[in-house]
């Protein structure tokens, strides 16, 4: 008798190796993303269990708060902090302050990048290249590192208030306090610092999407008799919804959760956004109280969630097709 396996016992074997390794590896993806989860859940975990601790401390080794009596205690952070102290910790104006800048830089971001992206991915004029090129440098270089330079910009603008009416009489009849609302200490002057922060890489970003249109849409209009604004708001704006979005999305997040420049810029109580205003929960050497901290960033992280969740298939759509021609 021959001892050469059988072509079907081979066929069988390599079948059954095949399974085995497609279990193995199924395997060994879930344990990487179970790890990956708990990495990035054990925070929010955390941060939750110091939201509902009424002794507002982070050194507990237990995530279940421990000694609470009743229910009321689990949420007493939130009921300090959103009712009892508004007049020693005015939450709902950081709010309301947060949501007033996030929301007019998204919208002037969103409108002003979109009109740059069409302008260079439409047009074809002298130092189109070499302005692409330039923002894109510029962009290179944070925020942070500009920080003193905005800081006395701001700070000059708001000398101009007293300056003007001196060294220009003739103009006193105009009321050159209006110039304040882009100075420190205000939120117009914030909002400028945020927008220029971010127009550089999402017009980038934009006309990427922009290329991907086809310019037979461009060349239709104009035969039609439609001006290059009428193009653009009637029939271009429309089909460039998923990387408003994108655009928007971020902007917005990025702008609610800043921190350094909010810091530095605005010096009031009463002008502080949120982040700047929980912070000083935490900066006090004897008096640090993480749980009003953590109450507020779980009730500040519920609209961003929201939005997230409402918009996810606009950004995915915007990334992507952004990145085909782009």
């Amino acid at each position: 008798m021959s001892n050469v396996p059988r072509r079907g016992g081979r066929v069988e074997t390599s079948m059954v190796l095949s399974r085995q390794q497609q279990v193995a590896g199924l395997v060994f993806r879930m344990v990487v993303i179970a790890i990956a989860l708990a990495f990035a859940l054990f925070p929010v975990i955390w941060i939750i269990r110091a939201a509902f601790d009424p002794h507002g401390s982070l050194s507990s080794r237990n995530l279940i708060p421990q000694n609470v009596e009743s229910v009321d205690e689990l949420f007493l952070n939130f009921r300090t902090l959103l009712i009892d102290e508004l007049d020693i910790y005015p939450f709902w104006n950081w709010v309301a302050n947060s949501i007033f800048v996030a929301t007019v830089t998204t919208v002037l971001t969103v409108l002003i990048t979109a009109l740059s992206a069409y302008s260079f991915s439409r047009f074809r004029f002298q130092g189109r290249r070499a302005l692409l090129l330039s923002v894109l440098l510029i962009q290179v270089f944070p925020n942070l590192l500009m920080i003193v330079a905005l800081f006395l910009i701001l700070q000059q603008i708001g000398r101009l208030a007293d300056l003007i009416p001196e060294l220009l009489p003739f103009l006193d009849f105009i009321d050159w306090n209006w110039l304040n609302i882009f100075s420190l200490d205000s939120l117009g002057g914030l909002i400028l610092v945020y927008m220029a922060g971010s127009m550089g890489i999402n017009t980038w970003l934009m006309k990427g999407y922009f290329d991907t249109i086809p310019r037979d849409i461009d060349e239709s209009a104009m035969v039609d008799g439609a001006t290059h604004w009428q193009t653009f708001w009637g029939l271009i704006f429309p089909l460039v919804r998923p990387i408003l979005a994108v655009v928007g999305v971020l902007a917005f997040v990025g702008t609610f959760n800043e921190f350094v420049l909010a810091r530095t810029f605005l010096r009031s109580k009463e002008s502080w956004t949120l982040m700047v205003g929980l912070y000083n929960f935490i900066t006090a050497d004897f008096a640090r109280d993480w749980g009003k901290f953590a109450a507020g960033a779980l009730v500040s992280a519920t609209p961003i969630v929201i939005v997230y969740l409402m918009l996810q298939d606009q950004i995915v759509g915007g990334l992507t097709q952004g990145a085909v021609k782009g």
